[in-house]
């Protein structure tokens, strides 16, 4: 069994330039390598980097007997809890997620919507006009006030704020360059650690102090926040979540649904503002009450920029995958950035075409979009895996693109927003990341009052 060939730099140049470049990384190593290959990783030893759908698929089939990269609990379980959805494996891992997964899908996504949409009015009211400002801060603000109100269900306005002051917070020093170090223990006596677990100790007395209300409550079924509904979910047995539990999974969902749907409208914005034809037929389509061009901008937008690069997994058997017979214990990624951007599956893929994946829809020849190439049948599942794959899979996939719909149907309906500079936004790392480097620079030349119809045939979509 030999793995891929890959770069023979020393483990700790490839760590950073992994870790702080990875767009440039895969993109040398698929020149050189090919679309699969080996990095060394400090602290981890050799990964393999595979990007095939065939090699994906088996990947994600094998989320059961397969185990999560390693890595992941030390980082993130400080800040998650030991019960995230996100560090357990097996059964656990696989009851919880049955649990938790009612929420996020069918007619229950209709009562977010109203929320998503208010919380886009609320925040564009606030937008200096003719002046430029950066979209991302902006986009964090929304997903933030949604996950507030449709996650957390914060009625009380002290409470509230004080719990928006400590995620916002939490959020910016985890997002931050020093965030995994900060995180080890090793390290308790950073001023930047011991911020941040003062930060958490008083967002936990928050949402336990909310967990409490809601068992109290004997209206708790009229109630449509996630945390009213996972507080009445029962798993087979007739046993509920701890509230311990509740917690971790409140922070996981928080860290998981801010910042990478945020970070999606960003780019959503910034890749439209330098395809005006684009922009333009999205706000005609928007003016009109569709949504078929919208939901095609989304999929396009999450494909060319996709917000996490990688996941990973460890073998717990051998395996073969991108072309090589893989031993036991290998960690392996998939690779979402390489996947999405492979010449075979997507001709000229650094182009933003939405066109691709809209059924049967013409692919443009030029950027103009007006220009019919070729009949092109949607992505094939595995060849578009911006919130991973198998039993892993993104919990809240259906949650974030509503939220990405909502928010662009809203803001290009009731804005005329364009783009500050001539120059798309260059990729750069922020955690775990990649986010346009300057916050997608806008000007809003002028607030429209013109009302949004609610989109049709959302079941079908999400």
């Amino acid at each position: 069994m030999t793995l891929p060939p890959g770069p023979n730099a020393p483990a700790a140049l490839q760590t950073v330039r992994l870790i702080g470049r990875p767009v440039s990384f895969f993109e040398r190593c698929r020149r050189q390598f090919g679309e699969t290959f080996s990095a060394r990783v400090l602290g981890i030893g050799p990964i393999v980097f595979i990007s095939d759908p065939p090699s994906l698929k088996r990947l994600f089939g094998a989320d059961r007997q397969n185990t999560i990269a390693p890595g992941r609990n030390i980082v993130l379980a400080p800040v998650l809890g030991q019960r995230s959805l996100l560090l357990l494996e097996g059964d656990e891992h696989l009851r919880r997620r049955k649990l938790m997964l009612p929420p996020f899908h069918g007619e229950r996504m209709r009562a977010y919507e109203e929320v998503m949409a208010e919380a886009t009015e609320r925040e564009l009211s606030s937008w200096p006009i003719g002046r430029p400002f950066r979209l991302h801060p902006r986009m964090q603000s929304i997903t933030l006030e949604v996950i507030l109100s449709a996650v957390f269900g914060v009625e009380n306005d002290e409470r509230r704020q004080d719990l928006r002051r400590n995620l916002v917070g939490i959020l910016a020093t985890t997002r931050s360059a020093r965030a995994i170090g900060m995180t080890v223990g090793r390290l308790r006596r950073l001023p930047a650690y011991r911020r941040i677990t003062r930060m958490l100790a008083q967002t936990d007395q928050i949402l336990l102090a909310e967990i409490d209300e809601r068992r109290a409550d004997s209206d708790l079924a009229s109630r449509d926040d996630i945390l009213s509904l996972l507080v009445a979910a029962r798993f087979e047995d007739g046993s509920a979540m701890s509230d311990t539990e509740l917690r971790d999974q409140l922070i996981t969902l928080l860290l998981a649904g801010h910042e990478t749907t945020a970070t999606g409208l960003a780019w959503s914005f910034d890749l439209l503002f330098h395809a005006p034809d684009k922009l333009e037929r999205l706000r005609v389509e928007v003016a009109e009450g569709g949504h078929e061009y919208l939901d095609a901008v989304i999929e396009e937008t999450l494909r060319v920029r996709p917000v996490v690069p990688w996941v990973g997994r460890k073998l717990n058997a051998a395996a073969e995958l991108g072309g090589y017979e893989l031993p036991a214990d290998t960690v392996v990624m998939a690779a979402i950035y390489l996947a999405h951007t492979r010449p075979d599956l997507y001709p000229e893929p650094q182009a933003f075409r939405p066109e691709r994946f809209l059924d049967g829809g013409p692919e443009s020849s030029t950027d103009t979009g007006l220009s019919p190439r070729r009949s092109a049948p949607r992505p094939d599942t595995y060849s578009w895996i911006p919130f991973g794959g198998g039993t892993r899979r993104c919990i809240g996939a259906a949650f974030a693109q509503l939220e990405m719909r909502v928010v662009l149907r809203t803001v290009l309906g009731q804005a005329d927003l364009g783009p500050a500079t001539a120059r798309p936004e260059p990729i750069v790392r922020r955690n775990v990341t990649i986010s346009p480097r300057n916050g997608t620079p806008a000007i809003l030349a002028r607030r429209r009052s013109a009302h949004v119809s609610s989109v049709d045939g959302y079941e079908q979509s999400a």
